[in-house]
């Protein structure tokens, strides 16, 4: 039996759970420094980047994707990105947020039901009136009603900012905010963007309706810290460094493109590639493994397949050491590099 299989299907139990060596730098969940460390950076951000932070540090663009980075940086504006599943669209944000020192990327996953209102803030009403109903009836002596107005300052525990409405917050660095999928939303939300991309700010209703009585609110932001908002608007200082990704499986309106520096990401060459598994595998990974490269450059214009599948088999061979098993190595293979669009 194959030496590198911890699964053997014996029916019998065992501890060969112990044997599994440690996981690819990008599903390494316990957030372990990157090896070699990213050079002269010491702060805590950079040491524990978790896993799609490392995708970021270890993510080599292409010099037209540099120029366009630098562009969307020096101009405040969104960066469009489009490209096949899989073609590292979401990476290009958290390479930039490492190599910048900018902190975590806010990250917001857009779906079919999702709103403009659920970027910026969710205010619990139903949460806060439980809650008002609860200590009143544990504390409230009998003659307080329920018509009595709660503390002002009390909503902001209610108030979560979200991705977008956390980006806006006025700092002296911007932050990063990757917008992930955009052509799965509902038609409406790319043109509900416009305004506030535009303008760098926004309202919060809740929170001006009360401002004469409280001006200033403590309200919680999408990575969990705490920030004051006064007179229940928000305007950025620094405008965030904003990725919107597509699969390309819509178009976008006049307004919002004009709005947004477009790259389209191709499908990364052999060098490119060769580049990837470089920083991924050691310097001399893109000679041990130039065939597996060469196929995946190979394949058919109408294949559709991510980098990831060829650094999960690049993996697999070296954890697994399938010197000797070539017709295993070129079965498994062959499955991991499978294009995404055949599911049989």
């Amino acid at each position: 039996m194959s030496e590198w299989l911890i699964y053997r299907g014996a029916g019998v139990p065992h501890d060969g759970i112990a044997e599994l060596p440690p996981p690819p730098p990008w599903r390494d969940f316990d957030g372990a420094p990157l090896v070699p460390p990213a050079p002269a950076l010491e702060a805590a951000s950079t040491r524990r980047l978790g896993v799609r932070g490392r995708q970021g540090a270890l993510h080599r663009p292409s010099t037209r994707e540099q120029e366009l980075v630098n562009a969307a940086l020096y101009l405040r504006r969104p960066l469009l990105v489009t490209g096949e599943p899989g073609s590292g669209k979401s990476t290009l944000a958290h390479s930039v947020a490492h190599e910048l020192g900018l902190g975590r990327v806010l990250t917001w996953p857009i779906v079919s039901r999702t709103t403009l209102r659920d970027g910026l803030y969710q205010y619990d009403a139903l949460g806060r009136l439980q809650d008002l109903q609860i200590e009143r009836g544990l504390t409230a002596p009998p003659e307080h009603t329920e018509t009595d107005p709660p503390r002002a300052q009390d909503i902001g525990t209610y108030i979560r900012l979200g991705p977008l409405g956390t980006a806006l917050l006025p700092s002296a660095r911007p932050r990063v905010l990757l917008i992930d999928e955009l052509d799965k939303s509902d038609i409406d939300l790319p043109n509900d963007l416009l305004n506030v991309l535009e303008d760098g700010e926004y309202v919060i209703p809740e929170l001006e309706r009360i401002a004469e009585r409280a001006p200033e609110v403590d309200v919680r932001c999408d990575d969990g810290t705490k920030v004051t908002v006064r007179g229940g608007r928000v305007r950025c200082r620094a405008f965030p460094f904003v990725v919107l990704t597509s699969n390309g499986e819509r178009d976008f309106p006049a307004p919002l493109l004009r709005r947004c520096i477009h790259f389209r990401l191709d499908r990364p060459d052999k060098e490119q590639l060769a580049g990837m598994v470089r920083a991924h595998f050691g310097e001399d990974a893109p000679g041990r493994y130039e065939s597996l490269i060469d196929a995946f450059v190979s394949r058919s214009s109408g294949d559709v397949r991510a980098v990831d599948q060829l650094l999960n088999a690049i993996h697999l061979i070296d954890e697994a050491g399938w010197t000797d098993e070539e017709e295993t190595r070129e079965r498994l293979t062959a499955e991991l590099l499978r294009p995404l669009d055949r599911t049989r």
